[in-house]
């Protein structure tokens, strides 16, 4: 077989919705409980299973079975015998924590640390679930609001000014005399660790300097909201330091080692290294470690990189990044038909609207609105003809790469859900 659907994890979180997932996937909403994520891949915390002649089976043991086979001799050398990528839905009815994710040499060093000290993986004061770094590419499929990276140092020293200038004029002054990266690191140590009734003061003075009727700025609407869900929490000043976008659908940001960031609110596809590893500053009540989130941010302040697809053909369009383990395209058929090439690497495609036929000359499969499919490397090349909008995770090739991170004109944007 070449073929094989997909039975994949549902997440629950309390950010998550009760409808969007469900939606998508044509299951009976509101569900019981929010459905924050869809998982497809091999992650331990919540593997993909596959259909093989009828019967579901991990992921991994397919792989496991034939891993050149499966993952192509080129993915299979490369990455260790593993899918070296986890392709999400996310849908955000609240805001996520603001959170960062480790490099590689970071997150290793933290694994073996952690698992010195024998804590179970589980553990809810853990920071690092694996050894492997988790760069990460979000594409909404809605209108999808997020905190992406710090600000350039000028706009935050603006910011600060305008809604904190009683309160923090010591950080303040400071960020002003080194407006660069070793600046900004020790102003946001400052922040991070405001004794509590100076940082309920801060918050309380940014509030009253936001309009009352919410029409004037994103982020005076966003700390109200925050502050609603997170009283006195030092993330509702996240606004004010972290560049705030709202995606069109289609369109997408990638994230990169340190980068701090907070989805806030969306529904979105997220690809990612194959990695839990997720370290928490606010916005949580969940298990937060400044002094771990300090180790690994990039303090260097900068705009909003949203990137637009860029067009391959007439039919799919590529996200451009940097990273080595993914790569997202995004597939529109309009009663039409094309052919695809994946002998150097597997594939995951979902259907996010729809109907197509998936075949080679040897397998042959129906997918529709929600459908998830894996597609073996063994399938050297494969066929989609219908009416349908698909995106497409797989190993970028090694001699080629994505690309670059930043803004990339062309493409289309997918339709909205």
């Amino acid at each position: 077989m070449a073929f094989y659907p997909l039975k994949n994890k549902i997440q629950h979180y309390a950010w998550g919705s009760r409808t969007a997932i469900a939606e998508l996937t044509n299951r009976p909403f509101p569900t019981e409980t929010p459905e924050a994520e869809m998982w497809m891949g091999t992650h331990t915390k919540g593997e993909s299973e596959v259909n093989i002649n009828g019967r579901w089976v991990p992921l991994s043991k397919l792989i496991n079975d034939d891993p050149a086979g499966v993952l192509g001799d080129d993915s299979e050398r490369r990455f260790s015998k593993n899918l070296p990528f986890l392709f999400k839905v996310l849908a955000s009815e609240q805001p996520l924590s603001v959170q960062a994710h480790p490099d590689k040499e970071k997150a290793a060093a933290g694994f073996f640390r952690e698992n010195a000290l024998n804590l179970p993986r589980d553990d809810p004061g853990r920071n690092y679930r694996d050894g492997n770094h988790k760069p990460e590419l979000i594409c909404a499929l809605r209108p999808f609001t997020a905190l992406s990276g710090f600000r350039p140092v000028h706009e935050i020293i603006d910011a600060i000014g305008k809604y904190c200038p009683g309160t923090l004029p010591r950080e303040l002054e400071l960020l002003r005399k080194s407006p660069h990266k070793n600046g900004l690191r020790r102003f946001f140590q400052s922040i991070m660790t405001l004794p509590h009734d100076q940082r309920k003061a801060c918050i309380d003075e940014a509030l009253r300097f936001c309009d009352p009727a919410g029409e004037r700025e994103l982020e005076e609407t966003w700390m109200k909201t925050l502050f609603e869900k997170y009283p006195y929490d030092i993330g509702i000043l996240s606004p004010l330091l972290l560049n705030l976008s709202v995606l069109k659908p289609g369109q997408a940001l990638f994230l990169s080692a340190g980068e701090l960031h907070a989805y806030l609110y969306g529904l979105g596809i997220e690809l990612m290294a194959n990695s839990d590893n997720v370290i928490r500053g606010g916005l949580t009540p969940k298990h937060m470690d400044v002094d771990e989130l300090m180790n690994i941010l990039d303090f260097e302040g900068r705009e909003t990189g949203v990137i637009e697809p860029e067009a391959v053909d007439a039919f799919e369009s590529v996200y451009p990044t940097p990273a080595s383990e993914f790569q997202l395209s995004a597939i529109s058929l309009d009663n039409s038909g094309i052919s695809r090439n994946c002998s150097k690497s597997p594939e995951i495609l979902l259907c996010v609207e729809g109907r197509a036929l998936l075949f080679n000359e040897h397998n042959s499969i129906h997918i529709e609105k929600g459908d998830s499919v894996f597609v073996s490397a063994g399938a050297h090349e494969y066929r989609l003809e219908g009416k349908a909008a698909i995106f497409r995770a797989k190993i970028p090739d090694a001699e080629k790469g994505t690309g670059s991170r930043g803004q990339v004109s062309g493409g289309r944007l997918e339709p909205e859900l």
